[in-house]
């Protein structure tokens, strides 16, 4: 899964309505810049493909403020908000989704309903779990790495990353069911976009386009 799409159409989503720039500035604000592939020309792109593909409605507005061509604005469709959850639930119950994927998700869990989250991070440790049981099978923890030779190194890798993994889901799971965060259907949400005309301090420039 490439993460650039749950996180457009998620950005797009959030705002109701918004045009590429607003999109880019979200993103950029979270810091996506620097763990995914939610560079400009990606993010633009996106957007464009997916409004060919009826996830997105794109409609031209009024002209830039930077001058140029009508700025476009996008609205997620109905077919578009069934992808994002599908996306979304897909990233946090597979176990061997790449960083950027499972960040992405965890940007928009609150998006869930909070039971549904959890069993969904359960489902992720129970992957984590059958895959750190299928290394084992021929690798043997305690053993430490040098059995095997170098080779072992990757093994070592796989269980500590599976250990990982299962440790810092599980602290996730029993914060939700602590009651941290606002998931939906519970009230007003965390409020993660910048208003209309807010400064990003973490923008990559201060040109604005379209």
């Amino acid at each position: 899964m490439s993460a650039i799409r749950l996180l457009v159409l998620g950005a797009v989503k959030q705002h109701g309505r918004a045009h590429g720039y607003q999109v880019r500035n979200d993103l950029e604000f979270w810091g996506a810049h620097e763990w995914s592939n939610a560079k400009p020309g990606s993010i633009y792109h996106a957007l464009k493909q997916m409004a060919k593909q009826g996830l997105l409605v794109a409609d031209e507005i009024a002209p830039s403020t930077a001058g140029g061509p009508p700025r476009v604005e996008y609205e997620i469709t109905e077919a578009g908000r069934e992808e994002y959850f599908r996306l979304l639930r897909e990233a946090l119950a597979t176990y061997d989704q790449e960083m950027d994927v499972l960040s992405s998700a965890i940007g928009f869990i609150v998006d869930l309903p909070r039971a549904e989250a959890v069993e969904l991070l359960r489902a992720r440790v129970r992957g984590l779990d059958a895959w750190r049981a299928s290394v084992t099978q021929y690798y043997t923890p305690e053993g430490g790495p040098g059995q095997l030779g170098h080779i072992g190194e990757i093994m070592h890798l796989w269980v500590h990353t599976a250990d990982a993994g299962r440790e810092w889901t599980l602290g996730l799971i029993d914060r939700i069911e602590a009651g941290a965060y606002t998931f939906a259907g519970e009230g007003e949400p965390f409020v993660g976009v910048l208003a209309e005309g807010q400064e990003n301090p973490f923008a990559t420039d201060r040109e604005r386009d379209s």
